[in-house]
């Protein structure tokens, strides 16, 4: 369960909700989105919201923040999968929320991070970089897309220490 709020300088990570969804499949059906979240239309939406958390930018529904804490011991690591509303792309917005998530984690003890985009999501790639990700591998066939195909993906991790508190936002 995501804690019930965490706040940046311009962002609030909070909870996500039934009242949500709507504001949340708008997003998601962004033709500038879209191409990176195929299959979620409203009822999916709904169904994912448990547990996760919505990023709200001056009181209004920006984007959904999706983490998975890894439960075995021997393998400790935080994944993240995030989706930015267009109007809210290219101001720091989506790199906020990953750091004050990461942040979050860290003093929760958490050390290793990952996030695995689309290859070819060349500025969620140059965002996940300038939070402080780096490259390890392609992912190849990694996920079907809405035209049946499938679509390398690229993993990227993170260690603590690593997390850049600034840098060239995207």
């Amino acid at each position: 369960m995501p804690p019930e709020e965490l706040r940046g300088d311009r962002v609030l990570l909070r909870p996500a909700v039934e009242d949500d969804a709507p504001a949340l499949a708008a997003i998601l059906a962004e033709p500038a989105v879209a191409p990176w979240w195929p299959d979620y239309d409203l009822e999916r939406v709904r169904k994912d919201l448990d547990g996760e958390q919505v990023i709200v930018v001056d009181g209004a529904v920006a984007g959904w923040l999706f983490t998975t804490e890894e439960e075995d011991p021997q393998f400790p690591c935080v994944s993240f999968d995030i989706a930015l509303g267009t109007a809210f792309q290219g101001h720091g917005y989506g790199s906020e929320a990953l750091r004050v998530a990461i942040r979050h984690q860290i003093e929760r003890g958490h050390e290793r991070f990952a996030i695995d985009p689309a290859a070819d999501n060349e500025r969620a790639i140059r965002a996940y970089e300038a939070v402080g990700f780096k490259r390890v591998g392609i992912l190849r066939r990694y996920e079907r897309v809405a035209d049946g195909v499938f679509r390398d993906g690229l993993l990227m991790d993170m260690l603590a220490e690593e997390l850049r508190e600034r840098g060239s936002e995207g």
